[in-house]
């Protein structure tokens, strides 16, 4: 065994063997240190014993032998009583050997140890700064490279009590002078003019206290230290400079406590950042300094971070920021909503109360959180970075994860009440504009064969349309009520569906997941909002364009119905096998349609054997109750007529905002991107449809909103020419009309009888239904 022959080795040569915990170390020759290293204590202990009884010697201690200056290395703790380690005396003839006697001792905790007491109890530091300035006056090179390893092996001895002695305003110029030599480099680096020269220290008040201004000053210098001039931690051994990143740490926690506690100062800033009269460069100076100031308070505790928000918040410091952030300048503003971030991120509730308080005495068009949406809306970044932090914000805000609930009152319901009634119709401005009929049909190509209209939807615009179908998706999980008042008020999800048509597939796959959503809750108010509404249309037409292709589309569009089929949503089932499965059976690679069809079958089958059992004389009392009982309150509520919305479980949007009613800074943003940036160059092919099958969606927007318009009372799918086979079974007309009672969706659709169904697709061709039998 391996082990035996190590025995007789130790056995043999007397060399040293120690333990520790789970090892056994030892030395052979002179220049090999082996160990064995063990799972277990106890297996350790037990070769241990064997070694020690081979040897001689008793197992209860450590150590064979004892320790020659060599090993001191293989012992983690240092007498107290150790020497310290002679330094060479500080001349120029010798840095050569104290750059070498700095390197060698960074590969040893005990020797870094001594080395830095040795230098701190000498006065050893100060000494090798002044050399720095003979060898700079001299031109010495050689010197020059030597002090700049010393300087550094130094700092990587990584002791606090040295850093307080090389960062003193005495020293720390002439330390970073040192640094500026690497031997590395064919020239050295300037870093002393550009702390002096190009680096401006900016007073945006007076700061009156010198102790406060020197921390300032010298917590800059360090953190410069740091990040430019040391190469990267990585470099190095874990932790090497640790303390040097804890000395930065505490001096922003003393800056961040001085200024907290110098109210005047304070208070003074706020002034100037609201006052009308501050100039542009000045404001921008201050709103730079408070981003600064909120992010050096990351560093504080917790306590002190609560008490240094609030004492922000006292000062104004949310009415402030809604200044600012309306402001022309991008600096300002950037700046502006990186401390918006921060206060959201501290106190989502404290914000929220403030724009309900503010709510009532303002207009909703200067309300803080419509500045903000109003703000990402109108971002002019092509790839829209400042858009996507503030949607991010936006859904923090809106989070009931995170609001408060109280004896007195309770969050979520106060601020969402607030937010659906004052701020949605804001965020959704972009997108009922982008999906209007007038817009639609403005933008139509002419003698296009499509019945509709592609939204006009250039690359920066469809991400924001995506953004803001994202947050709407999150409202759809999170918001029950709010939401669904809302999207049925709004006709929300027919508008959404618009974008299915899109040539930017990444905002198709968005209108889909929304609906996706919504689905997923298997909340039947939403399946009879989908079925009247005959929604699944343009998901059908989006699939069948897709054609044979097999990308995240399809995939996602599949995925919808097999949840459907699944999860055994009997009214959606219904409906899709009812209306579109003629259309959908021609796909195979998928048992998805067929499993559908399965499903509708066998419920059919239940509701006939049902329906037999039942004594005919009750045949006639058609009593029918949905598989999914719904709550008797949303019962009431879905079925209220408009006249009596008010007594809805959840008040409804505000009729007095409509659809059009959106910011003008919206228009004016689309005006002035027109003008500005040429137009989108991104002239991909429209997807065409590769199925046999094609479905017109004629239900319009007003007709869901009540009007009886002809051309809204129904929706028809023919087969083109190609799969009709010649057969003239197969062009039968197939109505997805949807009889309904009025008021039956808080009345959104007027849907008409059978009869106009009828005698509206003999009279119009272009009604003609196009869908096989």
């Amino acid at each position: 065994m391996y082990i035996q022959d190590d025995i007789q080795k130790g056995k043999k040569k007397g060399d040293i063997l120690l333990t520790k915990d789970t090892l056994i170390v030892w030395s052979e020759a002179e220049n090999y240190d082996l160990a064995l290293s063990f799972q277990e204590k106890a297996g350790c202990d037990e070769i241990w014993e064997k070694i020690c009884q081979v040897q001689g010697k008793d197992p209860s201690v450590e150590v064979t032998q004892d320790l020659i200056e060599s090993e001191e290395e293989h012992i983690e703790e240092m007498p107290e009583t150790s020497p310290l380690i002679d330094l060479p005396s500080c001349e120029l003839n010798k840095l050569e050997e104290i750059a070498d006697l700095v390197t060698s001792v960074l590969s040893s905790p005990i020797r870094r140890e001594k080395l830095a007491l040795a230098l701190e109890n000498e006065g050893y530091i100060k000494k090798l700064l002044q050399l720095f300035q003979v060898c700079e006056n001299l031109e010495n090179t050689e010197g020059l490279h030597h002090l700049y390893e010393i300087i550094r092996g130094i700092l990587f001895l990584n002791k606090a009590t040295l850093f307080e002695v090389m960062f003193s305003d005495e020293c720390i110029m002439d330390v970073v002078g040192c640094l500026e030599y690497d031997p590395s480099l064919a020239q050295p680096k300037r870093h002393r003019e550009f702390l002096t020269k190009t680096a401006k220290f900016k007073e945006v008040i007076p700061i009156t206290d010198p102790e406060l201004r020197q921390k300032i000053h010298q917590t800059y210098r360090v953190q410069y230290i740091q990040d430019i001039i040391l190469p990267t931690p990585s470099v190095f051994e874990e932790n090497f400079l640790s303390t040097l990143t804890s000395f930065i740490f505490f001096n922003k926690v003393e800056i961040v406590s001085m200024l907290k506690e110098d109210e005047k100062f304070l208070s003074e800033v706020f002034a100037q950042l609201t006052d009308e009269a501050t100039d542009d460069d000045k404001r921008c100076e201050l709103v730079n300094f408070f981003k600064e100031f909120c992010a050096f308070s990351q560093t504080l505790q917790p306590q002190n971070r609560d008490a240094f928000f609030k004492t922000l918040a006292k000062l104004g410091i949310l009415p402030a920021l809604e200044i600012v952030m309306g402001m022309d300048d991008l600096q300002v503003r950037s700046a502006a909503t990186d401390i918006f971030s921060y206060l959201v991120e501290f106190s989502p509730s404290m914000v929220r109360e403030f724009v309900m308080q503010e709510a009532q005495q303002s207009d909703d068009d200067i309300l803080l959180i419509n500045v903000v949406i109003e703000q990402m809306i109108c971002d002019t970044d092509p790839e829209l970075g400042g858009a996507v932090q503030l949607m991010g914000l936006l859904r923090t805000l809106i989070d009931p994860e995170n609001m408060l609930a109280t004896a007195n009152k309770t969050e979520k319901s106060e601020f969402l009440n607030f937010f659906y009634n004052h701020c949605m119709h804001v965020l959704t401005a972009p997108l009922l504009a982008n999906t209007s009929e007038d817009k639609c049909e403005k933008d139509a190509v002419v003698g296009s064969t499509k019945s509709n209209a592609i939204c006009p939807d250039n690359y920066q615009t469809a991400q924001l349309l995506a953004l803001i179908l994202e947050l709407l998706t999150f409202c759809v999980e999170h918001h029950t009520y709010h939401i669904k008042n809302y999207i049925m008020n709004k006709d929300l999800l027919r508008r959404v569906l618009v974008l299915m048509n899109s040539k930017h597939t990444f905002l198709a796959l968005c209108a889909l997941r929304f609906m996706r959503r919504i689905i997923g809750l298997k909340d039947e108010f939403y399946n009879r909002y989908i079925t009247k509404g005959n929604l699944f249309e343009p998901v059908i037409n989006a699939l069948l364009d897709n054609g044979t292709r097999y990308n995240l589309l399809n995939s996602a569009v599949i995925e919808l119905f097999e949840f459907i089929r699944v999860e055994d949503i009997k009214s959606l089932i219904a409906h899709i096998v009812e209306n579109f499965y003629n259309a959908l059976e021609s796909i195979e690679y998928v048992q998805t349609f067929k499993g559908l069809k399965t499903k509708y079958e066998q419920e059919k089958d239940r509701q006939n054997q049902k329906l037999n059992s039942v004594p005919s004389i009750l045949r006639s009392n058609r009593f029918r109750r949905d598989a999914r009982a719904l709550e008797e309150d949303e019962e009431m509520w879905f079925n209220e007529d408009d006249e009596e919305e008010g007594e809805a479980v959840v008040p409804p949007v505000e009729k007095s905002k409509p659809e059009d009613d959106f910011p003008d800074s919206y228009e004016k943003f689309m005006e002035t991107k027109k003008a500005k940036e040429s137009e989108d160059k991104e002239n991909l092919p429209k997807r065409t449809s590769a199925g046999g099958f094609k479905f017109t969606f004629s239900h319009s927007a007003s007709a869901a909103n009540g009007a009886n318009s002809a051309n809204s009372k129904s929706v028809a799918a023919q087969t083109s020419p190609a799969s009709s086979n010649g057969s003239s079974s197969k062009n039968a007309t197939l109505t997805t009309a949807v009889t309904a009672t009025k008021g039956s969706l808080v009345g959104l659709v007027d849907y008409p009888d059978d009869e106009d169904d009828d005698e509206e697709e003999e009279t119009s061709p272009r009604k003609r239904s196009r869908l096989g039998s």
